[in-house]
Order: structure tokens, then sequence, then C-alpha cells
């Protein structure tokens, strides 16, 4: 159900196949909300938010007034770092954030793992899921529910942009150098840098290098990404 739902994700073609990909996918993890933030930072105006998700009636209207916003440890977090945060009550008793989490639990938001993807050009992508019970208290339970939510990011991200922000879509692919295009081949293999460069009868260092260059054009922060956004348009098979 997972590897499925990494692949229907880069699929989908409109608004609501996203949003319907990402609900389903947060669903098999069993949560029971699921929220996907896309920001764009305008350098002379407020940043642009974006936002697929499933909350229930009401929510909306309490939780994104902005006394809350910048208080809410959980989003804080994301806006700092790359890392999951994995939450409860207590995350917000320590930060003297109590009254959001009460106000919250009551639409069901008691329990929960957020993480955000900060890319190039000043866009970020912000993937939350949350449920009205506690997450699992074995950690390797845990360690993979997280991993599995990380792996749908990076997944997810692409299509976020490409479906919510079609006016910024480049019309032109990207112009990668067949060595460029050779090393991705090889990292979609699942290959090291270091046994790139030995197949391609290159230095370690060159293979990083190619690899580097092609996340650089490609406007993705990891190989992963890369490898994912170059099959997409085609450039890699």
């Amino acid at each position: 159900m997972l590897q499925g739902g990494y692949q229907s994700v880069l699929e989908a073609r409109s608004r609501d196949e996203f949003r319907s990909e990402v609900i389903r996918f947060a669903q098999s993890l069993e949560f029971q909300t699921v929220s996907a933030i896309t920001v764009v930072d305008h350098t002379l105006a407020q940043s642009e938010f974006i936002t697929i998700d499933n909350c229930p009636v009401g929510y909306s209207d309490v939780m994104h007034a902005p006394e809350f916003g910048r208080r809410d440890p959980v989003m804080q977090h994301c806006k700092r770092n790359s890392m999951p945060i994995v939450w409860d009550r207590q995350t917000y008793a320590q930060h003297g954030a109590s009254d959001i989490w009460e106000s919250q639990a009551q639409f069901g938001y008691s329990t929960g793992i957020c993480l955000a993807l900060h890319l190039p050009e000043g866009r970020h992508f912000v993937l939350g899921v949350d449920r009205d019970r506690p997450l699992p208290s074995d950690k390797v339970e845990l360690t993979r529910m997280v991993a599995d939510l990380q792996l749908f990011a990076v997944h997810a991200v692409d299509t976020a942009l490409r479906v919510l922000l079609p006016e910024q879509k480049s019309a032109d692919s990207p112009r990668l150098t067949p060595r460029e295009l050779e090393c991705l081949n090889w990292t979609m293999e699942g290959k090291t840098a270091w046994e790139v460069g030995a197949i391609l009868s290159i230095t370690e260092r060159t293979a990083v290098l190619h690899i580097n260059n092609a996340m650089h054009k490609l406007g993705c922060t990891n190989k992963h990404q890369a490898v994912l956004k170059a099959l997409r348009l085609g450039l890699i098979r």
C-alpha cells in the first residue's frame, strides 16, 4: 500500500487528485487528518501559502489565527528545521502553549508528526499528519512511521509544485549534460557516488560534482528528489 502511494502521488495530475492521494496515504498510516502546505516566499510581499487538507469544519477558523501560528511550537520548529517533529500534548505544554493544544484537540488533533522540506528559490513544503489517539509506544514502529512520511514527502513535493504552482513551471526542461544524466541513472539504480565513479571511470569526487550539478539544475535539495524529477520530466528512464 505504501509503495503504491509513493507512485500514485507522483502521477497526480490535478489539485483534487493530489489531495486524494495525500489523504489516502495519511489514512494508510492510521492518521485521520493531514495538511500539505506549499509556501512561496516573495521578496517584497508576504509569503504565499497553498494548503491541501481534510480538516474538520470549524478547525481552520480557530487554528489559523495569526496569534496561534506565531506560538505554535510545531510550526515554529518546521520554519527552522528539516528534521521531523513528533508531537503530543507535552510538546505544547513545554512551550507554554497548552491553550493551543486544548483548542485543536477538540477537533481531533491530539498527536501527530510534521516535517518541512526547504527548497531553493524560497519554496517550502510542509506535511503534517494528526490523530486523536497516542502514537505507537514501540520505538521501531514509530521510527518506521516517520520514515514512511519522510519518503512520501520527497515524492509529494514535486507534484505539489507542479499542480499547485503551474505558473512557476518552466516550459523547457533543464539542460543536463550526458554525464549528469548518467550519474542520475546510476543513482536511480541505488549506486553510491563511489560506485558511480567506478562504473564511469571517474573519481568519486567528480561523480558527486555531477550529481550536485544535476540537483541544482533541477531545483532539488537531494539526489533522491533529483532522480524523481528527472524521471517525471522524461530525462531518464
